[in-house]
């Protein structure tokens, strides 16, 4: 299920977009704002995933305000106005919907969100331990870590099991998925990371070494991941 709110100082705009969102199931509309404060106060108090965002409104335009959020949920512009959609997509919106908005545009766009999460959902993979191959999701990882011949797996449940595995194997098999070698014998997924340094980096309790020949590696990958965080 996917949280959404619409942020928009038009009624009948909004009573449309909420007419649309009822029709897609895995939707759920948790609020609805007139303005940016007022959107302000539902992200800050609830989980919100997606954000069907005005941008011609009173005190504070769409684009002002998405530029002013820390954490941004995904987000569709939805305006009669042409000439700010450059700027949206800078912002790296999902879509840029121009009113009157149909149900197949609307659901054309949605399509994309729902198609990203289903393909997250089922991002998992099969690990041999104790005879037996265990399905792990890959967002329960928190870090691989090279015992001789082994892996330890750490789960983010604080859970650990051995399989036989190499991290030269396991490195291509994650390539692109979240995960990154930071050390010759640690591979962490990015997103429990809670702090880090030059030479070492914390996943919660856990502290992991930044190896000296990984280095300009994990330095690319926090630059890619940090202006991710910061435009989303």
């Amino acid at each position: 299920m996917i949280n959404c709110i619409i942020v928009d100082d038009e009624p009948l705009a909004a009573a449309l977009l909420e007419k649309h969102i009822s029709r897609i199931d895995h939707l759920k509309l948790i609020g609805k704002a007139e303005n940016a404060m007022n959107a302000y106060t539902i992200i800050q108090n609830q989980s919100v995933d997606l954000m069907f965002l005005d941008i011609q409104m009173p005190h504070l335009n769409g684009i002002e305000f998405l530029k002013s959020l820390s954490q941004r949920p995904k987000t569709i512009f939805t305006t009669a106005y042409r000439d700010f959609a450059i700027e949206g997509f800078e912002l790296e919106a999902v879509d840029y919907l121009l009113k009157p908005i149909t149900f197949e545009r609307f659901f054309r766009s949605v399509e994309r969100i729902l198609r990203t999460a289903q393909d997250a959902k089922q991002d998992f993979m099969l690990i041999k331990t104790e005879g037996m191959h265990r399905k792990i999701m890959l967002s329960e990882i928190a870090y691989f870590e090279s015992q001789g011949n082994d892996i330890r797996v750490v789960l983010s449940s604080q859970e650990s099991f051995i399989s036989k595995n190499k991290i030269t194997d396991l490195e291509k098999t994650l390539s692109g998925k979240g995960f990154v070698r930071i050390h010759r014998s640690f591979i962490i997924n990015a997103q429990f990371i809670t702090a880090f340094s030059n030479n070492e980096v914390l996943l919660g309790n856990h502290q992991i070494p930044v190896g000296r020949s990984y280095k300009n590696e994990f330095d690319t990958f926090i630059a890619i991941i940090s202006k991710r965080s910061i435009n989303n």
